[in-house]
């Protein structure tokens, strides 16, 4: 999908983190996030002057307090929104250091690609769940 060129584009990264079962990372957004209390793949919102990788790393910290590397890019997408535009990218990433914290989100679960369908998420989300359920990346 395409966004407007009068709308704020806000550029943001995710990382689809898998553990050894094959099961992926989904993150609770805050109660006072906007679209509170949805989940998500960790992640968040690019800096100026920084790269799509250092963005998702710098936020998987600071949101998990883990390290990840990153594997390989997976998706990039656009949804327009209300008010701005969302400029979305996902990286296949793993953990190398730590165990996930709730610091910066509000809960966080590990999931089958078969339970994804179990909980909400924002709609650029589920458009990027629904493309890689679609290709078969998110299979189990």
């Amino acid at each position: 999908m395409s966004c407007t060129s009068t709308k704020r584009v806000i550029r943001v990264v995710a990382a689809e983190i898998r553990n050894e079962f094959g099961q992926y990372l989904i993150t609770q957004r805050l109660p006072h996030a906007g679209m509170p209390l949805l989940w998500e793949f960790p992640g968040g919102k690019v800096e100026p002057d920084e790269s799509d990788e250092a963005a998702l790393i710098r936020e998987i910290r600071e949101e998990l307090d883990v390290a990840i590397e990153i594997v390989a890019k997976s998706v990039s997408l656009r949804r327009e929104y209300e008010p701005y535009c969302i400029d979305f990218h996902s990286f296949s990433a793993r953990i190398i250091g730590g165990l996930p914290q709730r610091i910066g989100v509000w809960d966080f679960r590990w999931v089958n690609p078969t339970q994804l369908g179990e909980y909400r998420f924002p709609p650029v989300d589920q458009d990027t769940i629904d493309l890689l359920l679609g290709d078969g990346r998110l299979a189990g």
